[in-house]
């Protein structure tokens, strides 16, 4: 038994459709289907999601809505109109869609996540009906029917432990079932929305709550890239990886999945693989809890824009008590995140993203750690990347961090920093973001040419 998930590009037209439903058809175990709202045809194109948003400001501003309500309908009035589904289903969604503007703006803290839900409700709608035209016997279902309950958090909900159970009453279920994704319903049955990657996370819920074998999640690609496509011609397809290495890819800049969005499926040991809407045949890429390390020690490459560092040294740190509270201190009281500490006897480097940081709010922060931690040196480096090589396998493999720090010197790239996780999956190395392209291809044409 399978859980399904098709992205925005796999539904953005009646062309797309045709593969979705020809997927779906050729595999009987596909019980469970959920489904984004339409992405973009073209690459100037705007998906429907970006049009909600504009029609939820423009209601909020009292601004008209018209061109953006006839535009949101039309996407859907097009490929509803070459399957000819039931008029039924058109007049539900277009009735669905006007009724937006007429919510209540004030006091309202769902509005926005009512506006964007309404995406993908809508198109799991239109694709139930779909299926039915195609032959197949499939039934839209409501995620408050479904039983995905979720925490009060709009734009931030998170699903409760009690919904699984509630989720698995529906596994015999005779009919595909067709799941809008992205959002749940609070227990007071208001619409809330998941973060990043919220049809991902449906996915994932729905396959743990059926205990499903596999969730097969299809998208506009072949798999995951051992490296950015962007950086380096054709890289290879990432043939299987484990979830641990997965997070530490997603965490330095892999856009497949939000690190977030697999949880519920790592949780229940559940397999996920990466298929190609457009391209159905290749094996894609399989996430799992275990694989064979033997034969490939690294899997990916990847990296990351947008770091500063802070360099702090101070002769004798390791005699001071609490000198990292103190640090860390700092950083709370200015409601600063870091990402990374790396540090030596005498000294220590905290690196940030860049994005928290205002000229002023960088000031205060070098103005109080030189108060408090009087230092020997302080001073700040902008403009950092950083550059992960993954791999469960290294831990196995001597040599790595060597090959790693070599292939780097040969293209005169130049360490801010290294630094290697206890658990030894992942090697971290701080670039300038100018020798970022040059330093990924350096290391993928090591382990993978």
């Amino acid at each position: 038994m399978k859980v399904v998930k098709f992205g925005g590009s796999s539904l953005a037209s009646a062309g797309q459709l045709e593969k979705v439903v020809h997927i779906i058809k050729g595999d009987v175990q596909r019980k469970f289907v959920v489904v984004s709202a339409p992405g973009k045809r073209t690459q100037d194109d705007i998906k429907v999601t970006d049009l909600l948003i504009a029609y939820y400001e423009a209601t909020l501003t009292h601004l008209p809505t018209t061109e953006f309500t006839q535009e949101i309908i039309q996407r859907y009035q097009e490929i509803a109109d070459a399957f000819q589904v039931e008029k039924a289903i058109m007049a539900e969604i277009k009735e669905n869609i006007l009724s937006l503007q007429t919510l209540p703006i004030t006091n309202n803290p769902h509005l926005s996540d009512t506006f964007l839900a309404s995406g993908e409700n809508n198109n799991a709608k239109l694709i139930a009906g779909i299926l039915r035209t195609q032959g197949v016997a499939a039934r839209y279902i409501n995620p408050k029917e479904l039983g995905m309950i979720v925490s009060d958090e709009p734009g931030n909900a998170r699903i409760l432990q009690k919904s699984y159970e509630q989720i698995y009453a529906w596994r015999n279920e005779s009919e595909i079932l067709v799941i809008p994704g992205f959002f749940g319903y609070t227990e007071a049955g208001q619409i809330c929305t998941f973060s990043r990657g919220g049809s991902d996370i449906t996915g994932s819920i729905v396959a743990a709550g059926m205990k499903v074998d596999l969730y097969e999640n299809f998208t506009d690609v072949d798999g995951i890239y051992v490296s950015h496509p962007g950086f380096v011609h054709e890289p290879e397809t990432i043939k299987e990886l484990t979830y641990r290495e997965m997070r530490e890819l997603a965490y330095a800049g892999f856009s497949v999945f939000h690190d977030e969005a697999l949880m519920p499926s790592y949780r229940a040991k559940i397999p996920v693989v990466i298929k190609n809407t457009n391209n159905p045949q290749h094996p894609g890429t399989l996430i799992t809890t275990k694989r064979d390390i033997s034969q490939q020690p690294v899997v990916g490459i990847a990296s990351d824009q947008g770091f500063a560092s802070i360099y702090i040294s101070k002769y004798l740190m390791n005699r001071e008590i609490g000198f990292v509270r103190r640090i860390l201190q700092v950083f709370e009281d200015l409601s600063l995140s870091y990402e990374h500490m790396p540090s030596g006897i005498d000294d220590v480097s905290i690196i940030l993203r860049e994005r928290q940081l205002t000229k002023e709010s960088e000031e205060e922060l070098m103005r109080r750690l030189a108060f408090e931690l009087d230092p020997d040196e302080l001073r700040i480096t902008h403009g950092l990347s950083m550059i992960m090589v993954v791999g469960e396998g290294m831990r196995q493999r001597v040599g790595i961090t060597a090959e790693s720090t070599s292939a780097l010197a040969r293209k005169h790239v130049n360490l801010e920093m290294i630094n290697q996780g206890s658990s030894e999956v992942s090697i971290m190395f701080g670039i300038q973001e100018v020798q970022e392209e040059k330093a990924i291809r350096a290391l993928y044409y090591t382990f993978f040419d």
